[in-house]
C-alpha cells in the first residue's frame, strides 16, 4: 500500500511543478514586452485634445421632442393637442423651451409656452427659472417661473413649477410620468398633471385652489427610437370654481377622451 501511495504523490508533485509560475518551457520563448514608445506626447490644450480624440464632454448639445402630437375626441368636437419641448446647452446649463395646448374647431384653447434656464443642482435634478406665456381662449397672461425638474425615486420623470403673475396672481403646476417597457419597443406611459391657482381668474374661466387634474395612459410602439405612434385615453376633471364655470357654460367638469398620435424627436 505504501509504494502506490508514494508513486501517486510523486506524480502529483511533477504535475504541480509543470504549472508553477515562472517555469517556462524550453520550446516557448514566453512573453515578450513591446518596445517602449519612441516619441513622447507633448502637453496640449483641452480643446485640441478633445477634438483629436472626438471626446469633448463639454460640447453643447440639443434636442427637440414632440412628446405628444395627437387627435382627441372632445365634447366640443375633434381636437388637436400638442406637448413639446426643446433644449440646448451643456451638462450643467441649458436653455429649455416647453409648450402644450389644444385646438378645437380651429380655435386654440388652454395653451402655454415656458422659456427657462435649466441648471443642474444634483445628480438627477435641475433648477429651472424663467417665464411663461398663456395664450388661446381668453386674455393672455405672463408669469415668472421657478421650479425643479428631474427623476424622482422609482423612475418618475417629474416637473414642479411655481408661477407669479400680474396683480398678485400665483399658480403651481405638478406633472409626472413613467415609462414601462412591455418590450424593447412597446412602451406604456402613464402621466398625470395638476394645476393650482392662488386666486380666481374669471376672464380665463379659472377658479382658485385646485383647478384641474388630467391623467393619461398611452401605449406606443417605436418604429424607430425617434418615431413612435401611440393610442391611449385621457381622463380630465375640473374642480372648485373652475368646475362651476364649466358647468355654467353647459360643459361637463369630468370627461374621458380617446387619443391617437405620434411621438417623435430629433
Amino acid at each position: 500500500m505504501r509504494a502506490p501511495l508514494i508513486l501517486l504523490c510523486g506524480a502529483l508533485g511533477l504535475l504541480a511543478a509543470s504549472f508553477a509560475p515562472g517555469q517556462e518551457s524550453q520550446d516557448s520563448p514566453g512573453h515578450v514586452p513591446p518596445d517602449p514608445p519612441q516619441q513622447s506626447m507633448s502637453d496640449m490644450p483641452y480643446q485640441e485634445m478633445s477634438a483629436m480624440m472626438q471626446m469633448d464632454d463639454t460640447a453643447p448639445t440639443g434636442k427637440v421632442l414632440f412628446d405628444q402630437l395627437e387627435w382627441r375626441n372632445t365634447a366640443e368636437g375633434n381636437a388637436a393637442a400638442w406637448n413639446a419641448e426643446a433644449w440646448y446647452g451643456g451638462d450643467y446649463n441649458k436653455i429649455w423651451l416647453r409648450s402644450e395646448g389644444e385646438r378645437v374647431d380651429g380655435t386654440t384653447q388652454n395653451a402655454r409656452a415656458d422659456l427657462l434656464w435649466d441648471h443642474t443642482i444634483a445628480r438627477w435634478w435641475s433648477l429651472q427659472a424663467g417665464g411663461r406665456q398663456d395664450f388661446g381662449d381668453g386674455p393672455g397672461r405672463t408669469w415668472a417661473a421657478i421650479g425643479i425638474q428631474g427623476l424622482a425615486p422609482y423612475g418618475f420623470d417629474t416637473e414642479a413649477t411655481f408661477y407669479v403673475g400680474e396683480e398678485g396672481h400665483t399658480a403651481f403646476r405638478l406633472k409626472s410620468e413613467y415609462e414601462l417597457l412591455v418590450t424593447q419597443r412597446l412602451i406604456l406611459q402613464p402621466e398625470g398633471e395638476a394645476n393650482l391657482y392662488g386666486q380666481a381668474d374669471t376672464a380665463r374661466q379659472l377658479g382658485s385652489g385646485l383647478s384641474d387634474l388630467e391623467i393619461g395612459l398611452r401605449l406606443r410602439y417605436e418604429l424607430r427610437r425617434e418615431v413612435a405612434p401611440y393610442i391611449g385615453a385621457v381622463w380630465s376633471r375640473q374642480f372648485g370654481g373652475t368646475a362651476d364655470r364649466v358647468r355654467a357654460l353647459g360643459g361637463d367638469a369630468s370627461n374621458v377622451q380617446f387619443v391617437a398620435g405620434i411621438r417623435a424627436w430629433l
